[in-house]
């Protein structure tokens, strides 16, 4: 996995003083001395019909889009500047937003994108939180959805292994996922933790287990400590303390929840696979469930090699045609 040097910072509120999201990505590109970019996407319609009441046509429409944000984000841009962060910034005419962040990130070799999560109900989800699952499931770069809006101090990063590669998830994700976390706990001067969450066997305390609550504890007692020799091989060699080793059986959306509420965790590094069709809809996913549960940031780590397939190139406005009325 590459070193982050270039981060992308989706903007989705310019008008705003600030964003969470933009400070934390300040604060990692000062850490880690790496160039930001700070990144607004105008997503905008266009009736066909009214295109020559534009001086320069197309191009003359998406200035106009583009213009009242511009000072907007350079007034965000003199902020960073005064912290020693080399910083530029970027407004699109551009559609859906998660593609435009994505084609982005590709044309400026984003090493990291970060976003502001959006707290609330996944049963009806605003265009925000439309985008923050989109980006969740295709983005190839490695995303940072920002929670909690207090800046970093000495954080503890906790990274969500899985020694035992449950759903086919490829050993080499594990790594990539410690070395990450290694790499932000070094450069914001955190703490590197470890989880495993494993999944027990049918619980003892079943009202169905009866007389087989003994050997159901005891079955419960060998996958832990299945799951524990596990965990310490994939971190053998990898210098973490054995107090920042950490086991939580249950679901894994249940227990990573859990873990980092009771490790006080500032960023959850996950790995994440992306799914479609009828497998993604019987083994879930883990991060979509937990980006409304968790107390803290999530960072998520797709596996080498992903791709993603969106257009290339900028779509523009979405041009419209006004429906004829007999």
């Amino acid at each position: 996995m590459r070193k982050i040097q270039r981060i992308l910072v989706a903007v989705k509120s310019p008008g705003r003083q600030w964003s969470p999201a933009g400070a934390k990505a300040a604060q990692i590109a000062r850490a880690t001395g790496a160039r930001l970019e700070l990144f607004h996407c105008v997503d905008t319609r266009l009736y066909v019909e009214a295109l020559d009441t534009y001086e320069g046509g197309l191009a003359g429409f998406e200035a106009l889009q583009a213009k009242p944000y511009e000072p907007l984000l350079e007034a965000l841009a003199k902020k960073v500047r005064l912290h020693g962060v080399t910083v530029t910034s970027t407004v699109s005419v551009d559609f859906p937003i998660h593609e435009a962040i994505l084609r982005r990130a590709e044309q400026t070799e984003a090493d990291l994108i970060v976003t502001d999560g959006h707290s609330g109900s996944h049963i009806a989800p605003s265009v925000w939180r439309f985008t923050d699952w989109e980006l969740m499931r295709m983005s190839p770069v490695p995303l940072l959805v920002v929670k909690q809006p207090k800046l970093y101090h000495r954080p503890r990063v906790l990274a969500a292994v899985d020694p035992n590669h449950a759903y086919a998830k490829p050993a080499q994700l594990d790594a990539d996922i410690l070395e990450l976390s290694t790499e932000l706990g070094a450069a914001l001067h955190g703490q590197v933790h470890a989880v495993h969450a494993f999944v027990p066997t049918v619980s003892s305390n079943h009202p169905s287990m009866g007389a087989t609550a003994g050997a159901a504890i005891q079955t419960d007692l060998m996958a832990q400590h299945a799951a524990a020799a596990s965990l310490e091989a994939l971190l053998a060699g990898s210098g973490l303390a054995a107090e920042n080793r950490h086991l939580v059986g249950g679901h894994p959306t249940d227990a990573l929840a859990r873990g980092a509420s009771e490790l006080a965790a500032d960023i959850l590094v996950l790995g994440c696979i992306s799914r479609s069709g009828i497998r993604r809809l019987l083994i879930g996913n883990t991060a979509e469930q937990l980006i409304y549960r968790l107390p803290c940031d999530l960072l998520l780590v797709k596996p080498a090699g992903f791709a993603t397939h969106i257009e290339r190139e900028r779509r523009g406005p979405r041009l419209m045609v006004t429906p004829v009325c007999n």
